[in-house]
């Protein structure tokens, strides 16, 4: 029974088009934007390792080949950097090599954007019947047990779905999922009904969905039999739906750790000025030259 339990894969979805960052996203993926000297996606590779997770799948759009090349070795860089006597640099170069090479990497294509559901039902075939955790790259969960790590270990006593949820505002629940949930233990909830992007008058709690999941095989039975909506899209928080209204049990976890999103360009801002504010080699420079901005 505990090898059915152990989490061996994360699946990572890239394939969206970012066309809230437009133009900058014309040419760079949202997933390499910057939070201080390092990329989006860097964090979410990092929080799935630190889990113990050695195995990751990428959903990609077809165009997308810069992270195909990222987490490759660069010989000839390393070669121009030691040549050039830049030992600093070189060694944090290598660092960063380094914190990638127990991981292997696969990859599916999405060949169109169909919602969140259809992405992950890209990678169905490389995660056949185990259970899996997905990390979407629009949340970063800043918290010293990483966001899935926290998913895992409740999924280990609950053996079903395990949604990562927050508290937010009311005011701000119509702009993402609606959940109504039944408290069973600190920070533990029952998932009774998701709403998606609901009307004020509707919100049913002050807590939505984070893009941190742990999902079983079940899940992607559902997502393969899954109607698209009438924009032609598979959307997740819909098959969870389905599935509770089939009388299927899901959890939502209320996640330990601050909340940083990178869905807009104000959210992606904000999250930039975290991390820089929190690095100490930038902090205190940083905090002084706030100060003198009118």
């Amino acid at each position: 029974m505990e090898n059915q339990l152990e989490i061996k894969k994360a699946i990572i979805p890239l394939a969206g088009l970012g066309t809230r960052f437009l133009p900058l996203s014309k040419s760079l993926p949202k997933e390499f934007f910057p939070l201080v000297d390092k990329p989006i996606i860097q964090y979410i590779i990092e929080e799935v390792k630190k889990s113990g997770i050695k195995e990751i799948v990428f959903v990609v759009s077809p165009k997308q080949k810069m992270i195909l090349e990222h987490f490759k070795k660069s010989p000839d860089l390393e070669k121009f950097l030691q040549k050039r006597n830049k030992q600093n640099i070189l060694k944090e170069f290598k660092e960063f090599e380094e914190l990638f090479e127990d991981i292997s990497f696969d990859f599916v294509t999405q060949k169109e954007a169909l919602g969140d559901g259809h992405a992950l039902l890209q990678a169905a075939k490389k995660i056949k019947k185990e259970p899996v955790a997905v990390s979407f790259g629009d949340d970063i969960v800043d918290f010293e047990t990483p966001a899935l790590e926290q998913l895992m270990n409740i999924f280990k006593t609950c053996n079903a779905p395990v949604i990562g949820i927050k508290q937010l505002p009311r005011e701000r629940i119509p702009s993402y999922a609606g959940l109504s949930i039944e408290k069973i233990a600190s920070r533990l909830y029952k998932i009774k009904k998701i709403v998606e992007k609901p009307d004020i008058s509707e919100v049913p709690s002050d807590f939505t969905i984070v893009g941190k999941y742990v999902l079983t095989a079940e899940v992607f039975d559902y997502l393969k039999k899954a109607k698209p909506s009438e924009k032609g899209e598979i959307i997740l928080a819909e098959v969870f739906e389905k599935m509770l209204n089939d009388g299927k049990t899901i959890y939502g976890y209320e996640l330990k750790g601050e909340w940083l999103e990178c869905g807009d360009k104000l959210k992606w801002i904000k999250s930039f000025m975290y991390f820089a504010l929190k690095d100490d080699r930038f902090k205190d420079e940083l905090k002084k030259y706030l100060k003198t901005i009118k």
